[in-house]
């Protein structure tokens, strides 16, 4: 099973950032069809990707992942800002709780990895959530600079979702992965109000 945890935003931030993404690309039109666009189902911040897991692992790791999310209380995010990656990924950024988000995405990695995943990225975790990925040359500069200003609403970080990633098999062009969410943990401190 190829796996990642996420924080899944909710629906309303989820349709904010749409909106948002529906006139950045009506003001930079990708005439040549060369940025392929995520679409919002598919929005998450990534805390950890664990990449091929076997499934025998699956309880030692619900177990894991449970405690990670527990020992981390419910926190604010927005998204904000807008980057990219050299020419490769355009992201959107976030404000808010983001130093609590990093330490629930390496409690997570440490969960997986004492749960027996090996786990090949120690890349630090730096929060975006992927808007698109190129196919191709695409300067994305202009994207990155026309998502600087944008502020969204604040939304609450709540759960830690497994996710499976089902990567495209049928060859078609544009084929895009499928996620589905496998597990999933409540943080453990509520927040007020």
């Amino acid at each position: 099973m190829r796996l990642f945890a996420a924080v899944v935003p909710p629906r309303p931030a989820i349709d904010e950032l749409a909106d948002e993404v529906a006139q950045l690309r009506a003001a930079l039109p990708d005439r040549r069809g060369r940025l392929r666009w995520t679409e919002p189902a598919l929005w998450h911040f990534t805390l950890a990707f664990l990449g091929e897991v076997d499934e025998a692992l699956l309880p030692e790791l619900d177990e894991r992942l449970g405690r990670a999310a527990h020992r981390h209380p419910v926190h604010e995010l927005r998204f904000a800002g807008g980057g990219r990656f050299g020419d490769r990924i355009l992201w959107v950024g976030a404000t808010g709780s983001v130093e609590t988000l990093g330490g629930l995405a390496r409690s997570t990695a440490a969960g997986a990895r004492r749960a027996g995943v090996h786990m090949a990225d120690t890349k630090p975790f730096r929060p975006h959530l992927t808007l698109a990925r190129t196919a191709g040359h695409v300067n994305l500069r202009p994207y990155a600079e026309e998502l600087a200003e944008f502020r969204g609403r604040r939304w609450w970080a709540e759960r830690v979702e497994l996710v499976q990633s089902h990567l495209p098999a049928s060859g078609v062009p544009g084929e895009r992965p499928r996620y589905e969410t496998v597990a999933s943990w409540p943080l453990g401190t509520r927040r007020a109000g």
